[in-house]
């Protein structure tokens, strides 16, 4: 592929800071296990400074969108800054938060960006249950709050519930609660096996496949009619009902945009995404050394998974039908899993060894 090709093909659309290492919370499936501060402001950061150079620089490559995430990114000092460095640019803003955090200033700040999303993650409809997954008292009135204040400022905020056996029978009244907040639709998420995740599978605590199979049927069927606000299970496409990926309301949930994206780490490195904290293969230079723009263009892995991506994909995943909108699912998640870019998904693997992989969705390799 010469560099041409690749420039109008593949551009830079999407940065994903991950502001900081560092969480306030101490949640017991995360993937990325940041190092937990009980503070409300970050000891390590990437500094502002850097975080304008790389928006400069992808600016010419296609930047269109920014995602704000972490650890907590509302630790980061200059958390109002940025916002401000999106406004300044006109970019989207995606900011994933636990919610604890939300200021006034900080929603009213963000209602500025011409295009914003923001996600709160909330566990359960009690505090007991959200505070068993969040791991720190107080956690789930400070998230209601977030939510609200977000919600007074014109935002329609996602909630984000995770999927635990221990949860699993607060859905309906998690999204009752959401509506009566403010939120504008609701997203459950499975436990990836990955980092802290992996010890939630062997102790049970995650769902089976067929399981979660049946909640999101039920979910994005029966419930969804009632709820009032749209509701997104983020298990692969193969899984879902193709209206529910391509019609009204649909979010794209379990696509994997990885050939647009780059994620800057905590330390300012440029990596796959978050997952380049646990995985230095995965980290491709370092913003203060390298040109992101060599980076972007010349780096092997990147260039890997453009070229690769998705007729090299392997078990499961590279005889589903749905691999030219899945592309895997996650690439992160599967690198971390086995050490192998191209290695199926785990849900889509367990479930063909299962019996359950839907035979419609299945076309043979190709």
């Amino acid at each position: 592929m010469d560099e041409q090709k690749e420039e109008q093909g593949w551009p830079l659309r999407s940065i994903y800071f991950y502001l900081t290492p560092e969480c306030n919370l101490a949640c017991r499936h995360c993937w990325i296990a940041p190092t937990f501060q009980n503070v409300r402001t970050a000891e390590k950061y990437i500094p502002l400074p850097l975080v304008s150079s790389i928006i400069r620089q992808a600016l010419p490559l296609g930047l269109a969108s920014i995602k704000l995430t972490g650890g907590e990114p509302l630790l980061h000092p200059g958390i109002l800054e940025i916002l401000g460095m999106a406004r300044e640019h006109g970019l989207e803003v995606n900011v994933e938060t636990n919610g604890t955090l939300v200021t006034p200033e900080f929603a009213e700040m963000l209602a500025g960006a011409e295009r914003r999303f923001v996600s709160v993650s909330l566990d359960g409809a009690d505090a007991r249950t959200h505070e068993w997954v969040r791991g720190v008292p107080g956690s789930f009135d400070r998230a209601c709050e977030g939510i609200r204040l977000l919600a007074e400022a014109g935002h329609r905020p996602q909630v984000i519930m995770s999927l635990f056996r221990r949860n699993v029978d607060q859905i309906a009244p998690l999204v009752a609660l959401a509506g009566e907040m403010g939120a504008g639709s609701v997203k459950f998420n499975i436990i990836q096996p990955t980092a802290r995740g992996v010890r939630v599978h062997q102790e049970g605590e995650a769902l089976s496949i067929r399981e979660l199979v049946g909640i999101s049927q039920w979910i994005e069927g029966s419930l969804s009619k009632e709820a009032g606000i749209p509701l997104h299970v983020c298990i692969p496409p193969a899984f879902r009902p193709l209206g529910s990926l391509f019609g009204a309301g649909g979010t794209g949930c379990g696509r994997c945009t990885i050939r647009s994206i780059l994620g800057v780490l905590g330390d300012g490195s440029y990596a796959l995404c978050g997952i380049g904290e646990t995985t230095p293969e995965m980290v491709f230079g370092h913003a203060a050394r390298d040109s992101l723009e060599t980076v972007w263009r010349k780096h092997p892995v990147i260039g890997e998974i453009r070229d690769g991506i998705p007729d090299r994909l392997t078990g499961i995943c590279g005889e589903c039908a749905m691999k030219g909108v899945c592309l895997g699912s996650c690439l992160a998640q599967n690198y971390s899993g086995s050490r192998d870019l191209w290695a199926p998904f785990w849900f889509c693997e367990r479930a063909r060894e299962e019996g359950l992989f839907p035979a419609t969705r299945r076309i043979g390799p190709g």
